[in-house]
């Protein structure tokens, strides 16, 4: 099976686990291209969901189109479930996201919910996360600033040219890091003035993570 049909196979499997609920779920929806498969799917649960919050202007667009009502997080409060991709995830079900661009409120989103579901094919899966470059979302003010930083901590940061985010800020990604300790790194990173948050999902891993193998199997780590 090719990368678009591992894909597809993880978006399916992931339907279950919204049916599985005896109630409308208040639902969470990432960004990138594995949630857009599964957001094409998601009419067949329409009545299983709730409220729908996204986590980026790209995926809001395609719901809407789809005559889903996107709200807002601040409308909803905490959330019963919420699906994702990433672009690395490790044994522990720590990973790094932000390859779209979407990191903040894809974590902000992680955060106010009860489960989070990561749905990813097997490439994406490392023993060390660090393979793909950590983004980092920055104050555009700070930029040469967190970078300087970023080089001091072992990595190599190359700023994400003609990029803005969704809140309106810069992303820089860092290379040639060797990530032994995610919980540590990602508060430290944090913690530099003008961050305003890191591709790294340690404190809040998911809960679950649905692979597709090779054969287009769908397993549960």
């Amino acid at each position: 099976m090719n990368s678009d049909q591992l894909k597809q196979q993880v978006a399916q499997a992931a339907l279950a686990h919204i049916e599985a609920y005896n109630f409308k779920v208040d639902l969470g929806v990432g960004t990138g291209s594995t949630v857009n498969l599964l957001i094409d799917l998601l009419p067949q649960v329409r009545h299983r969901i709730g409220a729908i919050v996204s986590s980026s202007e790209a995926s809001t667009k395609r719901l809407e189109a789809l005559e889903f009502k996107v709200q807002e997080l601040n409308q909803t409060g905490d959330l019963t479930l919420y699906i994702d991709g990433a672009d690395e995830c490790d044994a522990h079900n720590r990973l790094t996201k932000g390859g779209g661009g979407a990191l903040t409120r894809e974590k902000i989103i992680a955060a106010a919910s009860k489960k989070f579901i990561c749905i990813i094919d097997h490439s994406k899966q490392v023993d060390i996360l660090g393979k793909f470059p950590l983004p980092i979302e920055v104050l555009p003010m700070a930029r040469s600033y967190v970078a300087r930083q970023m080089v001091k901590l072992g990595g190599q940061p190359i700023y994400r040219e003609g990029f803005v985010t969704d809140n309106g800020n810069q992303i820089i990604d860092i290379h040639n890091l060797k990530i032994l300790d995610p919980i540590e790194l990602e508060n430290k990173i944090n913690q530099i003035p003008g961050v305003v948050t890191n591709g790294l999902f340690a404190q809040r891993k998911a809960d679950l993570v649905l692979i597709a193998n090779q054969q287009g199997e769908v397993t549960e780590q």
